[in-house]
């Protein structure tokens, strides 16, 4: 049987609904397109604004004496930035570290307590000494005061018993005498009553004399003696005192920590012994604004400095920046081994970037060139890297842009051009600028 085909009809609701879809999925079409193209120029412009990626150099700032004429280099040598005056803080005293307060690198001032030792026995010693000297005082106290009056009285009084003893034994004797001379008493009752007479005399001059000692008081020579002891028992106090006040070792100048050779338990001596055995001292410590390049000068090259001259110092470490020295010191023998001369060379104005031990480089700078009985006064001129200039004008990085600033150049060295007007120093110049760079433009550093 086959199907009635006539029965079979469109709906016509749902032709409706379809274009309904349609339309819908358009604008779903149209908002992914539209997000895309404003993803796209937010891309765009923040690559525009982000700018040409440039390096900059710091515009250094000197006199014109030492870039001009009379900057000319006339000798570049190399040597190592060191201390003027580097101290290694020993301990005058033997002892055991208690304590010890600062790191490398701390900074310390003049008097700050850097370690202390154990100091027990040394404070017994101490007041050994004290107890010596003041029982020598005492002595002394006692001979100048002289007896005392019950001692006076107690010689006097026992002066007397002697008188009277001695009074007596005259009596008996007389009597002795008397009765010897009648036949009634033998010589040998004489002779003992002599003996005694004679004794109790020699008793009397005894006395006496002990007696006046005690009333005149001791010997100018004896209060001397003491006198002389109490001395010398004061400067074992002294001494005492001062090895017990070593015991605390302090900063002698205001510096820097640049070792710390000591832990505590540590046993430090005076005399330095080895890597392994006690410490001849605690620290090492430098004043770092005070800094001196050392150089050793060939002898060939030796005529062309003078005393105090001139010269622009610059470190391995940090190229871009430029220090002001002068020689200090110029060695009056020569090393006959390396065939060179030893000159110090005074850092003028050292930062905190400056290290003892660091290379450095010096440009020894001609002599200034006279005038006319008049020196002019120096000019302050800039110097920047020859590529930075470019068509009379120099790039200046400021907030981001680009800035250009006409200059006018005279001359240049091996350290750059001279820029005598345009820049006061201490901008950040654009090295290299881009072909093209326009003033304005955004720019980045690398």
């Amino acid at each position: 049987m086959q199907p009635d085909l006539g029965g079979l009809r469109i709906d016509k609701s749902l032709k409706a609904n379809t274009g309904g879809s349609r339309w819908a999925g358009r604008w779903i079409a149209a908002g992914v397109l539209l997000f895309l193209c404003m993803g796209a120029a937010a891309w765009w412009f923040g690559k525009r604004d982000a700018g040409v990626v440039v390096r900059t150099v710091r515009a250094a700032s000197v006199a014109d004496d030492a870039a001009g004429a009379g900057g000319d280099v006339v000798l570049n040598a190399t040597g190592y930035i060191v201390a003027h005056h580097k101290i290694q803080l020993a301990s005058k005293v033997v002892g055991k570290v208690s304590w010890i307060g600062v790191e490398k690198g701390d900074r310390v001032r003049e008097g700050q307590v850097i370690v202390r030792l154990e100091d027990d026995e040394y404070k017994a010693q101490l007041q050994q000494a004290k107890g010596s000297s003041t029982a020598l005082e005492a002595r002394l106290l006692e001979l100048t005061n002289g007896s005392r009056p019950e001692e006076i009285q107690v010689a006097k009084a026992n002066l007397d018993v002697a008188h009277s003893d001695l009074a007596n034994a005259r009596v008996n004797l007389d009597r002795m005498k008397k009765l010897t001379d009648a036949k009634v008493m033998s010589i040998q009752a004489y002779d003992d009553a002599k003996a005694r007479f004679d004794s109790a005399q020699a008793r009397v001059a005894s006395l006496e004399r002990t007696f006046e000692l005690v009333r005149i008081g001791p010997r100018r020579e004896v209060m001397d003696q003491v006198r002389g002891q109490i001395e010398q028992s004061k400067g074992q106090v002294a001494f005492y005192e001062t090895q017990l006040s070593n015991t605390i070792i302090r900063a002698p100048v205001t510096g820097t920590i640049l070792e710390r050779a000591v832990e505590k338990g540590e046993f430090v001596t005076t005399s330095f012994v080895g890597e392994r055995g006690a410490k001849g001292y605690v620290v090492s410590l430098a004043n770092l604004n005070d800094l001196q390049v050392e150089l050793d000068i060939s002898q060939g090259d030796f005529a062309k400095l003078y005393p105090r001259q001139r010269g622009i110092i610059t470190t391995d470490a940090f190229r871009d920046r430029k220090y002001d020295g002068e020689i200090e010191e110029m060695s009056p023998e020569a090393n006959r081994q390396k065939a060179t001369v030893q000159v110090k060379v005074k850092v003028l104005a050292p930062d905190q970037f400056l290290r003892p031990e660091m290379n450095a480089n010096v440009a020894f700078l001609a002599r200034e060139k006279p005038t006319n009985g008049t020196a002019a006064p120096s000019k302050p001129v800039v110097l920047v890297p020859a590529s930075a200039v470019r068509d009379g004008a120099v790039f200046v990085f400021l907030n981001g842009k680009a800035i250009r600033k006409a200059v006018r150049t005279a001359g240049s060295n091996d350290r750059g051009v001279r820029v005598e007007e345009g820049l006061i120093g201490g901008e950040d110049v654009i090295a290299d600028p881009p072909a093209g760079l326009a003033d304005g433009a955004a720019v980045r550093r690398m």
